[in-house]
């Protein structure tokens, strides 16, 4: 993959994780809090939530794994971005800072012998 490519897909990736983490937060929200009785069985839009942030968790991880390759990140940086994926909004974190220190921009192209 173009590493321009690979970076505006990480990004994107990265934010839309973060904002799938709002979602599922506001849908159990709803169901937990707002719901005069949450034994009734409303769901407040966790079975909407839940399978949109799953896949999109899914993909940040394999977009971190893709942009180690690229960007011959260190075991170090690769651990940190995927932890990044478990508490709410660190992809948006990790992905400011990784562009910051230029992570997302040094490319290294691997050549197949």
């Amino acid at each position: 993959m173009n590493p321009s490519t690979l970076r505006t897909v990480f990004r994107t990736v990265a934010i839309a994780e973060a904002l799938s983490w709002a979602g599922l937060l506001i849908a159990m929200f709803f169901k937990w809090v707002v719901a005069a009785d949450p034994h009734t069985g409303a769901q407040g839009g966790v079975p909407i939530m839940g399978p949109i942030h799953g896949a999109i968790f899914i993909a940040y991880l394999a977009a971190c794994l893709l942009a180690r390759r690229s960007f011959d990140w260190s075991l170090k940086t690769t651990l940190l971005a995927l932890a990044a994926s478990i508490p709410p909004f660190f992809t948006y974190v990790f992905e400011v800072l990784a562009d910051r220190k230029g992570l997302l921009g040094r490319p290294v192209f691997v050549t197949s012998a």
